[in-house]
């Protein structure tokens, strides 16, 4: 891939973009700069250690082909955001009404992976994967937008996001790994993951992580917080005052505070908690999935063929997750279901971010 190729652009966690050189023949990269004053330096951990898996990426997919699978289309991304849409008022207005009551407990758990969708979509804006070419303000407005329904602030998540990546492996500079894994590993606290506690849990390793961060940052964080509370007081405000306590319960409560945790949880289950410490390439469970997670996760099942290759658009992620099975099989890199995860984690009590298979 050129030097400049518009896909090959980095945005910075504060958000000022950077430049840098890069071969489609290798994963992505996205370079942090150096740290602001107030903030700590991280020391780029997964990046210095992955001896040669850069290679060996380099030789799994032609040139050509990688560089088809980076290329951005708006169109193909505004079409899955018009989907999702469709699919939230859809869930909004059966559970809004009363007639078909049958209607209530299919359309809650599909609301509860529609906001996490939405957290899908931010993570699509944080790694520019909306238009072919750079475009900061647009990329930025529409992160806030789709932040909104999560709660989260899109800075913070940026910030911490793209941490992760660069920190990948390391006990204590990968935020998700050290503020956001159980510490204890027990079956209790794991099930409270999966409770309206997941949102203290959260809010807790946000607010630890952001110490680490530029005062400038903290300010716009807790101004992105603010906002997002604000909305969600109102719109939570105006159901009861509209329509009663029963229909914001329906609505809004139970989709957001006892469906949302369990899918987030199983969600993450799919990510870094089965995993080879001791090989980098095996640092992301793989999942291969089925049409029906595909649809619900919005293709974020595809964990390691995001983290080989960070600037891939979700939508072309299934095409790169077939063109790596030949790489996946050589080196011995095992499919895992949801059904294995939940089955490992819950009742044979695995520890994260280890081996469970060893």
């Amino acid at each position: 891939m050129p030097p400049n190729d518009p896909r090959l652009r980095l945005n910075h966690p504060s958000g000022i973009v950077m430049s840098f050189i890069a071969e489609a023949t290798e994963p992505d990269v996205q370079r942090a700069p150096a740290p602001a004053a107030g903030s700590v330096q991280k020391h780029r951990y997964y990046w210095n250690h992955i001896g040669d898996l850069k290679r060996e990426l380099g030789t799994a997919l032609p040139r050509e082909e990688l560089r088809d699978l980076h290329r951005a289309a708006a169109w193909k991304h505004f079409l899955v955001v018009g989907r999702h849409l469709a699919l939230v008022m859809a869930c909004g207005w059966a559970l809004w009404q009363s007639q078909y009551v049958w209607l209530w407990p299919i359309a809650a758990i599909v609301q509860g992976f529609n906001i996490l969708g939405f957290l899908i979509l931010v993570h699509e804006a944080v790694h520019q994967c909306i238009f072919e070419k750079k475009r900061p303000f647009w990329e930025r407005l529409l992160g806030r937008l789709y932040a909104f329904p999560t709660g989260i602030a899109f800075s913070q998540f940026e910030r911490w996001h793209l941490d992760h990546h660069n920190e990948l492996g390391h006990d204590h500079d990968d935020p998700k790994r050290a503020h956001l894994s159980p510490k204890k590993n027990s079956r209790l606290v794991k099930l409270l993951y999966a409770t309206p506690a997941l949102f203290v849990i959260y809010m807790r390793a946000s607010r630890e992580e952001a110490k680490t961060y530029p005062l400038q940052v903290q300010k716009t964080i807790a101004r992105e917080r603010l906002l997002n509370l604000a909305l969600h007081l109102a719109l939570a405000g105006s159901i009861l005052y509209f329509a009663g306590g029963w229909v914001l319960l329906r609505v809004w409560v139970i989709p957001v505070f006892f469906v949302f945790p369990p899918v987030f949880v199983l969600n993450r289950l799919g990510q870094h908690y089965d995993i080879d410490p001791t090989d980098p390439a095996k640092w992301t469970t793989l999942v291969h999935g089925n049409p029906i997670w595909h649809f619900l996760f919005l293709w974020s099942n595809f964990h390691i063929e995001h983290h080989y290759y960070q600037r891939v658009p979700f939508y072309n992620l299934t095409k790169l997750n077939r063109k790596l099975r030949p790489f996946y099989e050589e080196r011995g890199l095992q499919n895992r279901t949801y059904r294995e995860m939940v089955w490992g984690w819950l009742v044979d009590n695995k520890e994260a971010h280890t081996d469970w298979h060893a």
